[in-house]
């Protein structure tokens, strides 16, 4: 996986990114299609939980999915309900998602996490990641 193209990080709840594994996809700020269009078929993908469930205050702070764009442009999924947010058609990318465990933020040394103030940039639910930073999550989640 040395040949990357690029690699990203996605800032997911726990809960959610379960259900994106499962499903093979990913859906990045509550379905909208500008995140997910930035994803290229090869580009490496990391999801990181700041906690477990979503809209739960109690801190996660760990990464929990890991896998590699699997197609070559967004799709509109079904329409989903989202709550008191209504119903929405997200767009999705496909992931082809690897056998991975969790990684504690704090077991985990990164080019990202050394910068001071790191963890404001994560406000956006997707930023750059260096392909670096990925093969050291994927060197440490994987499961032999």
């Amino acid at each position: 996986m040395n040949d990357l193209y690029r690699a990203w990080l996605g800032v997911v709840s726990a809960d959610h990114t379960q259900r994106a594994v499962e499903g093979g996809f990913i859906q990045l700020n509550h379905g909208k299609r500008y995140g997910v269009a930035r994803l290229r078929r090869g580009d490496g993908f990391a999801i990181y939980s700041p906690t477990q469930k979503y809209r739960d205050k109690t801190p996660l702070r760990a990464f929990t999915a890991l896998g590699v764009v699997a197609d070559d442009a967004p799709y509109q999924a079904e329409p989903m309900s989202m709550g008191e947010r209504g119903t929405i058609q997200p767009w999705r990318r496909r992931i082809e998602f690897l056998p991975v465990h969790r990684a504690a933020l704090r077991d985990v040394d990164l080019k990202l996490t050394r910068e001071p103030n790191w963890g404001y940039q994560l406000r956006r639910g997707l930023i750059p990641l260096e392909a670096d930073d990925f093969e050291i999550l994927r060197e440490i989640m994987s499961i032999s």
